[in-house]
Order: C-alpha cells, then sequence, then structure tokens
C-alpha cells in the first residue's frame, strides 16, 4: 500500500484515539511512518508524563496494530 494512503490511515486512527489522551491534558502528533514503523510525538501532559511508554504501547500501538497490518511499532521521537 502506498505511504500516502497509509499516513492518512494512521492519521484517522490517531484520532480516534486523541480524545483519550486530551482528558488528561495530552496529545499524539503524527511525525512519520517508514519500514513498519510509526513515528509520534507526545504532547503537552504526556509529553513528561512517566506512564508515557505504557500509554505508547498499550493503547496508541495496540489501536494502530489493531486497524493497520502494516504497522509493526510505533516509536516516540521529540
Amino acid at each position: 500500500m502506498e505511504n500516502s494512503v497509509l499516513d492518512m490511515k494512521i492519521k484517522g486512527t490517531l484520532e480516534k484515539v486523541r480524545p483519550v489522551l486530551q482528558r488528561d491534558g495530552g496529545d499524539v502528533e503524527f511525525v512519520g511512518f517508514e519500514d513498519g514503523k510509526v513515528k509520534v510525538r507526545l504532547k503537552g501532559a504526556c509529553g513528561g508524563c512517566p506512564g508515557a511508554t505504557m500509554t505508547l504501547k498499550m493503547v496508541i500501538e495496540k489501536m494502530l496494530k489493531q486497524e493497520i497490518p502494516e504497522v509493526n511499532e510505533v516509536v516516540r521521537v521529540d
């Protein structure tokens, strides 16, 4: 599948998870997709939260992998 189509699917899926993060004062921003890795930037309260890694893996990565088979991993970039 072409990256621009995948990018749109990834962004759409992230829109579903954003309200959960925003309730706690955080947010997520899509940075890019390459070689099965989704790169995101955690913002707001999520940026410095000790639970950010758990949120990244258990919420964001889990949802993206369920909805988009091409996604293998989600990594945080600053």
